[in-house]
């Protein structure tokens, strides 16, 4: 078997049943399997993939055990060749495999491979690349310093661009299943967060190189896998004390600087947090692309504001502001709705997807909040 996608799901029951769909489309005629590890969701997901994904592979939890375990569950019982770590919360294209396997056979010391991240406003999303986070990079990025090219960000690459970098998000992380048992998979003594960041530096001091390839696209709800509270807070910095202490704390000046460094950061987010409250996007009208009539009058039973079909070169030809715009994924590639995210975002927009042969429309307007399901 060629590939294994491991999709880690906690309480994002629509989310992941439309990335399984995705996934679906993207390794047809690939000798893939889908492995969904559930840690103990409130909602119906595991009735759910057991009704609609009868052949995917379903590994219950009775507890939260965290995102590395839960990962080394799957990978644990995979039989592909490679591995893609894959969020709930994402959608991918239809060659979004292929083009990773095919990268990955050309470069033959590759560690891990990540890809451009696309969030729900059709924005990029910086984390796809990034420097190895010293305690001197962190820091600064906590003072909101850039630091440039080699700051917290890889910034040297364009986000366009393929090339390698040295940490890569676990949102979306491809590599071959012999490579991360070698380095002993996600190390379990993180929960949550912190766990990216320890593998690709793992990978890199075995001697691999990990690639960022900006060609590629998954589209991540960030927000949707965890909401930004203040236990997220605590988690994601008590992450990066625990990966400074395994890889950085050689004397008692460090461990200081970076205790320091993270509770001022801390500080710092739970105060931006509280004052950071983004309005929702106000649409004037819906626009539908869609050949289903059904879709339409449900659409137009559902929402106040004017609902209409509108042809594909209406939003590949223009620019347009202050539009819902619904996708029906029946209809057109998870590829080419990316595409026209990508074309007309920052304008006012807001975007849903409707999954194939799904009874919701889907989506998200900030990248740090939790998004929407609409139920037909």
């Amino acid at each position: 078997m060629k590939l294994s996608v491991i999709i880690l799901n906690y309480n994002v029951r629509y989310f992941l049943e439309q990335c399984i769909l995705s996934v679906q489309r993207a390794m047809r005629d690939l000798g893939a399997e889908i492995i969904v590890v559930d840690n103990a969701s409130q909602d119906d997901s595991c009735a759910m993939v057991k009704q609609y994904f009868p052949s995917v592979i379903l590994i219950e939890n009775k507890e939260n055990v965290g995102f590395s375990k839960a990962n080394n569950q799957a990978v644990a019982v995979a039989r592909g060749e490679y591995v893609c770590i894959l969020n709930p919360d994402t959608a991918v294209a239809e060659d979004t495999f292929a083009k990773c396997i095919s990268f990955a056979e050309m470069n033959k010391n590759l560690g891990a491979l990540g890809i451009y991240y696309l969030d729900g406003t059709g924005n990029f999303l910086p984390e796809s690349k990034r420097n190895l986070p010293t305690p001197t990079r962190s820091l600064l990025k906590i003072l909101g310093i850039a630091g440039g090219r080699r700051g917290y960000y890889a910034r040297y690459l364009n986000e366009k661009e393929t090339g390698e970098v040295e940490i890569l998000a676990g949102a979306f992380m491809f590599l071959k299943r012999v490579v991360y048992l070698e380095v002993g998979g996600f190390d379990e003594d993180y929960f949550m967060y912190g766990e990216d960041i320890d593998i690709c530096y793992k990978l890199m001091k075995a001697g691999y190189t990990n690639y960022y390839d900006g060609s590629n696209y998954v589209l991540h709800y960030k927000g949707e896998s965890t909401q930004k509270d203040a236990a997220y807070l605590d988690r994601f910095y008590g992450a990066m004390q625990i990966f400074y202490k395994k890889h950085f704390s050689k004397n008692k000046v460090t461990t200081v600087f970076v205790s320091f460094g993270v509770k001022l950061t801390k500080a710092f987010k739970k105060t931006r947090s509280n004052r950071n409250k983004n309005g929702e996007h106000s649409a004037e009208e819906v626009w539908v692309l869609t050949e289903d009539l059904s879709l339409l009058k449900n659409l137009s039973e559902i929402f106040e504001i004017p609902v209409k079909s509108v042809a594909k070169r209406a939003v590949e030809e223009d620019l347009v502001s202050n539009k819902m715009i619904v996708f029906d994924s029946q209809y057109l590639p998870y590829k080419y709705i990316f595409q026209l995210m990508e074309k007309q975002k920052n304008r006012g927009n807001s975007f849903r997807i409707k999954p194939p042969k799904s009874q919701f429309i889907i989506g998200s307007d900030q990248s740090d909040q939790k998004g929407g399901t609409v139920l037909l």
